[in-house]
């Protein structure tokens, strides 16, 4: 079977495994403070062009985004996201687990626009029952989307614009960043994110880590006691070495940018034999999420060589599914796919 399900199905890269085992027997201590863990944090402050930033890694998605919008918002507040964001739909009420609602705004090819947030900010604060009503107290955005699309500068700097202006913080989901960053449809640097951005996160995730996210507070605005806070959680890991090394080594000699690579040039190679073959597309996604439109007789017949994601029914005989490509996914299985396309 070939596999493009998703962008997290093998392991780890081999460059991660190899200082993790060379790591193995040094006895460091637990909680994130180790050697490891401060190296990571330096080369990512080092990265973002931030010096002062505060870093912490934890270990999955939907964890850090529940943790982080849990410990910034008031409880009376709740979060403002696309009605596609991934709070919205794929957290099983994670956010809401904790006692706060998601504000849904409509999307455009699953970004929220700055007029849609200031009409929404305008429209709570110009009620005059608003002190009975659930407070939007920040905005959460993905990059890229959950349709893998991009925001551009201008727009992050419009958004970035509306909170600063309401005096509410900007948080960034960046499961997938690093294939933003090394897309070519992209204007958006690391540096840029950091400076338009109250708080986000580095994916590893999905970037060739066993596991870890790498959360990035701007502003030293990391809520009080932010680490009892994770405990309480459940998310704090006694081996935080094990998030440190993988960091450690996703963020020497560019390595980061180097995975990235690897899934943008395949999903690219993918996504323009699958133009030549006119096949229909979903939405025009410009990273290593390609969204196809398969009649379901098509679809079943598929499934039995090739493992993908069901993304929604389109009608009643046409659905819209998901490939993805990663750091380790080889041209040869592209061009085995595009044999059975």
């Amino acid at each position: 079977m070939l596999c493009f399900e998703n962008d997290y199905s093998e392991g780890a890269h081999p460059e991660i495994l190899e200082h993790l085992i060379e790591t193995n027997m040094e006895q460091l201590s637990g909680y994130g403070t180790d050697i490891y863990c401060q190296k990571a944090k330096e080369k990512i402050r080092n990265a973002c062009g931030m010096p002062d930033a505060e870093v912490f890694l934890l270990t999955g998605g939907t964890q850090t985004n529940q943790i982080i919008i849990d410990t910034v918002l008031a409880p009376y507040e709740g979060v403002i996201a696309a009605r596609t964001g991934h709070v919205s739909t794929h957290e099983a009420g994670a956010i809401e687990f904790t006692g706060h609602k998601v504000l849904e705004l409509p999307e455009k090819e699953g970004k929220i626009q700055a007029t849609d947030l200031k009409d929404l900010l305008e429209t709570f604060y110009g009620d005059g029952n608003h002190e009975h009503m659930v407070f939007p107290g920040m905005v959460y955005i993905s990059h890229p989307t959950e349709y893998g699309t991009l925001y551009s500068k201008q727009e992050l700097k419009d958004l970035s614009a509306v909170c600063r202006e309401y005096k509410i913080p900007l948080y960034m989901d960046g499961a997938r960043l690093i294939y933003g960053l090394v897309s070519e449809g992209t204007d958006l640097t690391l540096q840029d994110i950091a400076q338009l951005c109250d708080c986000f996160y580095i994916g590893g995730t999905k970037a060739g880590l066993l596991c870890g996210e790498a959360v990035v507070f701007t502003g030293k605005n990391m809520p009080a006691h932010f680490l009892t806070r994770v405990k309480q959680h459940g998310a704090l890991l006694a081996k935080g070495r094990l998030l440190g090394v993988q960091f450690d080594a996703l963020f020497t000699d560019d390595l980061y940018l180097k995975i990235g690579e690897n899934a943008i040039t395949t999903a690219t190679v993918l996504k323009n034999g699958l133009k030549e073959k006119n096949y229909e597309f979903y939405i025009d996604s410009p990273t290593n999420q390609i969204f196809v439109v398969l009649n379901n007789v098509q679809m079943k017949k598929l499934s039995e060589q090739v493992v993908f994601s069901f993304w929604e029914k389109k009608d009643d005989s046409h659905t819209v599914i998901r490939f993805a490509t990663s750091w380790a996914t080889s041209m040869e299985d592209v061009h085995k796919l595009l044999t059975l396309l």
